[in-house]
């Protein structure tokens, strides 16, 4: 059950999207939006985050978002596990909100090379156009209140939103005259429909990365990089990440399984638990964690036995059906 990738490193840039479960409306309301905004203003301010573009759709959203730190994983789990908690609290219900992992393009977004971090920012503020919402015969794609557009034009906006980055791009200056530049370019593009060119388009569906072959190329040494140097022996942003993904997994086998999920209250349970063995193989399939952090994470007693209790786990014909089964409901 393969994972994409995480590209973490200090100064990314990423094109981030989640939508809801099923499709479903996320943002049904103005308190919805403005508690997304408000748990963005908090994990931005907590992991140094610089948001250059962002849009609230009706279920989903985008954000153009700058790291100086590798840690868009922990910020992440932060904001959509907050803002989930929130949503559902208002409406007395469980489950999921967003639908599976959100996804993060990384974008290149060299000072001498800015032609990707335009594509993005300009195919996140035109989204409301390509919806049918704003732009052309339904207003001016300005008057869309959910995105960092009206920001621009005023020049006016929270702390962790900064507009240089994207105007530079243009080479336009950060003044009156720049702004307004910008959102004429935009507001063009919407009486067009919001389209961000056909070349566009083919650059942004490709996936996995927005930039130049010579960035995919470093994206790829790094994950060589992070193969190169093992599980033991690596640097602390390597193994923070495989850490931070492993959380993440285990959390989610646990709670699909009907444990707690807190090590603590883990640790009322039997070392051996075979729910905790097949959470232990899941995690180990999919990441490059070590036995002492899952034995410490799950609550089963000393590493040196973990071994045997997976090879034990693999063979019995009984835990793999379960196996095959919970890998199924993670997917």
């Amino acid at each position: 059950m393969p994972r994409a990738l995480r590209h973490q490193y200090p100064g990314a840039v990423y094109h981030v999207m989640a939508r809801g479960d099923g499709g479903k409306a996320v943002f049904e309301g103005d308190d919805d939006r403005k508690a997304f905004l408000f748990r963005l203003g908090q994990v931005c301010g907590s992991h140094g985050w610089r948001v250059h573009a962002w849009v609230l759709m009706g279920n989903h959203f985008h954000l153009l978002l700058e790291t100086p730190e590798p840690n868009l994983v922990t910020g992440m789990k932060f904001l959509l596990g907050t803002f989930s908690q929130g949503w559902n609290a208002r409406r007395s219900r469980r489950g999921h909100v967003f639908q599976g992992r959100y996804k993060s393009v990384p974008v290149s977004a060299a000072a001498g090379s800015p032609h990707y971090f335009r594509i993005a920012a300009d195919y996140i503020h035109l989204n409301p156009a390509r919806a049918g919402l704003a732009g052309g015969g339904r207003g001016k794609l300005v008057s869309y209140k959910w995105s960092s557009l009206p920001c621009y034009l005023s020049g006016k906006g929270p702390d962790w939103l900064v507009l240089d980055r994207v105007l530079g791009a243009f080479e336009l200056a950060k003044d009156g005259r720049g702004r307004r530049a910008y959102v004429a370019w935009l507001e063009a593009r919407a009486e067009e429909g919001g389209d961000v060119g056909e070349q566009g388009m083919k650059e942004l569906r490709r996936g996995w990365y927005l930039g130049e072959p010579t960035f995919a190329d470093k994206l790829r040494a790094l994950v060589e990089a992070k193969r190169d140097r093992g599980t033991e022996g690596r640097d602390p942003t390597a193994k923070a990440h495989d850490e931070s993904e492993a959380e993440d997994l285990a959390r989610r086998a646990l709670g699909l399984l009907g444990m707690p999920v807190e090590p603590e209250a883990l640790a009322g349970l039997r070392k051996g638990d075979p729910r905790k063995v097949l959470v232990a193989v899941i995690v180990r399939k999919n990441t490059s964690v070590s036995n002492r952090w899952l034995t410490d994470r799950l609550a089963m007693g000393h590493a040196a036995g973990l071994s045997r209790l997976l090879g034990e786990c693999r063979k019995d014909k009984e835990s793999t059906r379960k196996l095959t089964e919970l890998e199924e409901m993670l997917r």
